[in-house]
């Protein structure tokens, strides 16, 4: 099962960075958004990382105007048509991933491979949204994509064994290390991960001390490269509080009650890095 050509949906951080990894291996890959300000912020990032490779001596011209060339972009998902495999990266609400995989179904030959960056949502319930759930796999990545090496490839109930040995291979291609993860909410990061960067927030909104403490502690005690609530904030706390709330929800144990400290930044609207505040002030 050979992929040629790569589609990614969704062109915000992660989807933009899933594209210029494929660009870099030497693979076709159309980026697709329905909004053009994101696609042209998207290709902004992607060209200023590789102009400066280019400063550093690590990428020369003509090998930049290679990645340039495969590199295209798209509005819409008609776009996908000549894809042999299709990696979504929207949002993470699966009543929108199963309404967009149920129209890539129709858009898509047969034959292409539809996977879902999804990093904690069920493949099998994204996959039972389409007339193809042999070819429906998971291939979480992880921000930053250009720089982090782990790919989570997650299987749902019906993918086939070909269809998950081809993303794997696929992973490698892309310079990538690929785990298999039985489907399980948050997989295997995140499933340790979540209840981990809860836990500091619980202590947090408990006043056992404040953000800097709390994570100066964890990367002086515990060797972490960065502290739990900083990470928290880089990744997008209404991110982690509705991974909180899935896992609440599917497995029905009090150990992944989410922290009313996440719940409430995001009631005021301090998501983290992306707003410019969390639990940290970045303006």
């Amino acid at each position: 099962m050979e992929i040629k050509k790569i589609g990614v949906l969704g062109a915000g951080t992660m989807g933009a960075g899933i594209a210029q990894v494929a660009a870099e291996a030497g693979f076709p890959v159309i980026l697709v958004d329905i909004e053009t300000a994101i696609i042209e912020k998207a290709l902004k990032a992607v060209k200023k990382a590789w102009k400066k490779a280019m400063e550093k001596g690590k990428l020369d011209e003509s090998e930049m105007q290679k990645r340039e060339g495969y590199l295209s972009t798209g509005n819409s998902m008609a776009d996908f048509k000549d894809c042999d495999v299709v990696i979504e990266a929207i949002v993470e609400k699966i009543e929108v991933k199963k309404a967009v995989f149920k129209e890539l179904d129709e858009i898509c030959p047969k034959n292409t491979i539809l996977a879902s960056n999804t990093s904690a949502l069920s493949i099998t319930e994204i996959a039972a949204a389409t007339g193809r759930p042999d070819r429906v796999v998971g291939m979480h990545f992880f921000n930053p994509v250009p720089v982090m090496k782990l790919v989570e490839v997650i299987p749902g109930a019906e993918s086939s064994e070909a269809v998950s040995s081809a993303i794997v291979e696929l992973c490698k291609k892309l310079k990538k290390e690929p785990v298999l993860a039985r489907e399980f909410p948050g997989f295997i990061v995140n499933r340790i991960l979540v209840p981990y960067i809860n836990e500091a927030a619980m202590a947090f909104q408990d006043g056992v001390a404040s953000a800097e403490e709390i994570d100066k502690a964890m990367k002086l005690g515990a060797n972490m490269p960065m502290g739990p609530l900083a990470l928290c904030d880089l990744v997008g706390i209404d991110v982690l509080l509705m991974v909180c709330e899935y896992f609440w929800q599917e497995f029905g144990d009090s150990k992944y009650r989410p922290s009313l400290a996440l719940k409430q930044k995001v009631r005021a609207g301090h998501l983290g890095v992306k707003s410019g505040k969390g639990f940290y002030d970045y303006k």
